[in-house]
This record gives structure tokens, sequence and C-alpha cells, in this order.
């Protein structure tokens, strides 16, 4: 049998599949899909939408040695039951989503937060390969986050930890989906930006600012000042050799890069800014389901 290892990234707009095989000491990309996740009609056909992507990855690529789901929120490691997935529409709290799927597959389902997948991926094998301390942030329908220290996914006591875009920025802020007031997320999510620059989506807010739009260019000078915010708290408790960025936001490159090192930089003394990276996810949109697929492997 194959060394393989499948990840599943599930995602409120798609689901993103991926083969991985070791090479040598590290791994290569055997395969990748994607299919519409339908998050607008529930649990039960979000979960079998996955099981055939999961299925059909398998008959595409060949048998799998583990199974890895990324997932848009919090959930019971002993259960896998569903505790919050705040973007995602239905009646998930308490779903047994890993029972479904282990049912459906016949195979043992790790399941892992998306955005600590994200940071997995571009720790092991991405744009933060080889470095001993790093610092991930997903921009995008939600923030997320994940740490890397010495090549290990840092969870936590209660596996939680790395929530980067659920960091208190405005104790009076708007309410987040995670119940908390004033997060990152709250204060700089797509919805937001769109919003800052009163344009229909964060897509349009980035090709209006590549023209010189002024309403979408403050719109991202301000979403990347509480980015910055953020990502400046985690210099300063982390200390992290780098910190990288990804997710639909970060896709528009420098526009919104830039702006959030200035940002980051601003507010970190303890520092020499010069020291301070803050670069572009290498891993493209199937970052999340490689990161599955190694924590379907790696057990983090």
């Amino acid at each position: 049998m194959n060394d393989r290892h499948l990840g599943l990234d599930l995602g409120g707009t798609s689901i993103k599949v991926a083969l991985l095989e070791r090479s040598g000491a590290g791994f290569k990309v055997v395969w990748t899909d994607q299919t519409d996740t339908r998050a607008w009609l529930g649990p039960d056909v979000v979960t079998d939408t996955l099981v055939q992507a999961a299925h059909h990855a398998i008959q595409s690529g060949g048998p799998v040695t583990s199974v890895g789901l990324g997932v848009p929120g919090l959930f019971e490691r002993e259960t896998g039951n569903v505790l919050l997935f705040p973007n995602l529409p239905g009646p998930w709290k308490g779903y047994p989503l890993r029972k479904v799927m282990e049912g459906a597959i016949g195979r043992t389902v790790w399941m892992v937060n998306d955005a600590r997948a994200f940071a997995l991926a571009e720790g092991t094998m991405g744009a933060g390969a080889g470095y001993r301390t790093v610092a991930c942030m997903t921009l995008g329908t939600g923030i997320g986050g994940g740490i890397m220290i010495e090549g290990r996914l840092h969870q936590g006591a209660f596996g939680v930890a790395g929530e980067l875009g659920h960091q208190t920025i405005d104790p009076n802020g708007p309410r987040c989906g995670c119940g908390n007031r004033g997060c990152v997320e709250a204060l700089a999510k797509a919805a937001v930006l769109a919003e800052l620059a009163g344009k229909g989506s964060a897509e349009e807010v980035y090709e209006t600012a590549a023209a010189g739009d002024e309403a979408s260019l403050a719109a991202i000078r301000r979403v990347a000042e509480y980015i910055g915010i953020g990502l400046a708290n985690v210099v300063t408790l982390l200390g992290p050799d780098r910190i990288i960025v990804g997710g639909g936001i970060a896709e528009a490159g420098e526009l919104v890069l830039q702006p959030i090192r200035e940002a980051v930089r601003e507010r970190v003394t303890l520092v020499p800014t010069e020291l301070i990276e803050v670069v572009p996810a290498s891993l493209g949109n199937s970052a999340g389901a490689l990161g599955a697929a190694l924590a379907g492997l790696l057990r983090p």
C-alpha cells in the first residue's frame, strides 16, 4: 500500500481535498480537488458531501493510510462532536461529525481546526518550513490562526491555542461569532472590510483599491491596523521567527500585507523592527487540506 494520507478541509463555500505521500524526508502532493460545500443545506448534507469527496479521492488517488479533517470551529477532542462552527449555518452544536464520517468512510478520522491545519501545512512544508517558531493567520470569512514551535503544532492545554483571530482588541467592540466582543475577527474579517469600503465584497475592495479608490484604501488601512495589533501581541508574547498570512484577504498581496507589516512594527517596541518577518503563505488554496492530511498522519 502506498503511504498516502487524505486531507479534507471543510469551508463555508467549498470543501478542498488533498492526498499527500511521503517522499524521502518530506512529502509530495499527489492529488487535489474541491467541491461545493452546500452549507445552507445543513449538517447532514454537508457531511454527506465530505464523505463523497473522501470516496472520490480514494478512488482517484489510491488507498490511504490515514484521514484528516479540518473544520471551521471547535469540537470535543474525545468525541469529535461539534461545539461551535460560527460561520456555518444550521444546527451544528453537538453534531457527531467524527462518528458519522468514520461510519461512512470506514476509517478513523482525525479532526483538527482548519486554521491549525493551515499552520501545520505552512510550518511543515510551506513558508514556515525550517523556522523554529512560526505564527500563522488566515484572513477571510473569519480570521483564524495557529502556532508551530520546533516543528510541532502547539495547541495548548485545552486544544485551542493559536486562535489569533479571537484576541480581544476592543472590549466594547462588535459581537464576534465566538460570543466575545471586539475580537480581531469581528473587526477585520472580509465582510467588515467590504462594509467599511462601501463595496459589495472584499474582492471588489481589492480591485478598486488597486485602481486608487480612496475609500477602499482607507478600509484596508483600518482593517490592517486591527490585524497589526493582534500580530504585535503575538510578537511580544511568542517572538516568532516568521509570521505567515494567508486566506482570502491576503490574496490581495502587498496591498494588504504592507499595511499589516507597518501596523505590527509600529506597535512592537521590544524587538528590532527589521527582525519582524510578515510573509504571504506559499501553499495556496490547498493549504488547509494539506494540513488536514498531515494532521491525520502526525496526530498533533
